[in-house]
């Protein structure tokens, strides 16, 4: 599989660590390939890993599930279910690897669907992007972080509320 670790750097970890804890609603954690571009926005934030695409994605998982403050919504780019293994050796073997990774629960949406989110954040809100050794095209991986101890249900329940007292 074209996801063979180079250049290694082991301060991406600590720099993950260093910046959760900052990090909340709204803010997005990016497990990018290695031809994901440098965006320019000052809230935008890029590492280069040299970690593998699953090996990181594992522990931005893993650091958000230890994390009580926030949890994430995955999202993942719908034209990887397109990308054709004899176009990109290893893609299959990725995909399944991937979706025992995230499960069921990842959203897939075009590439250019997620950036435009990706980017309309960028405006208020940090983003970190970490880059990997992948080089097989679509593979990022979006984490869109949301409050950790406040559900959806609970915000909806809360707006209701608030729209029966007037209070839009």
């Amino acid at each position: 599989m074209a996801d063979a670790p180079r250049l290694a750097n082991p301060q991406w970890e600590h720099q993950l660590h260093a910046l959760l804890p900052l990090f909340g609603h709204r803010n997005w954690i990016v497990v990018a390939d290695s031809a994901y571009p440098a965006q320019s926005k000052p809230g935008i934030e890029t590492i280069v890993s040299g970690a593998g695409q699953l090996e990181a994605a594992r522990k931005v998982l893993d650091a958000i599930a230890a994390s009580r403050h926030v949890r994430a919504n995955v999202y993942l780019d719908k034209e990887l279910a397109y990308v054709a293994e004899a176009d990109a050796p290893g893609v299959t073997a990725y995909r399944e690897r991937l979706n025992s990774l995230v499960g069921t629960s990842a959203q897939k949406l075009l590439h250019e669907e997620i950036i435009a989110r990706l980017d309309q954040s960028a405006q208020v809100f940090r983003i970190l992007i970490i880059k990997t050794a992948m080089t097989i095209p679509y593979t990022s991986v979006f984490f869109e972080l949301n409050c950790g101890y406040w559900s959806d249900e609970e915000e909806q329940r809360l707006r209701r509320a608030l729209a029966a007292a007037g209070g839009k």
